[in-house]
């Protein structure tokens, strides 16, 4: 392993950010869509079931369709986030390996 320079220092800090980046759009993504598919069902069940009618109030609704965005967003997002790393040192393995054998 040769010395570390400034510029692959550099390099390595901005693929963090990009990838950290991916990771925070794709889990906003799915955050959204996840909302969305717990609010339907949720909404609906308070209006049509009598049981949730009279057990889950607004703050109970709420706090079920936030806990289903919140799981999403950081399930996506670390799983966006092992895969760049891991499709990176891929890379980097790999250019290694070119320079070593030059």
């Amino acid at each position: 392993m040769g010395p570390v320079t400034r510029s692959s220092l550099d390099q390595k800090l901005a693929m963090a950010k990009r990838c950290s980046h991916e990771g925070v759009v794709a889990g906003a993504k799915a955050a959204v869509v996840a909302s969305v598919a717990a609010a339907v069902p949720t909404l609906a069940s308070v209006r049509m079931l009598p049981w949730a009618r009279s057990n889950l109030n607004h703050t109970a609704q709420a706090l079920i369709i936030s806990t289903v965005a919140g799981a999403a967003y950081f399930i996506v997002a670390d799983k966006t986030v092992l895969a760049s790393a891991r499709k990176n040192s891929f890379t980097d393995a790999h250019l290694s390996d070119k320079k070593l054998g030059s």
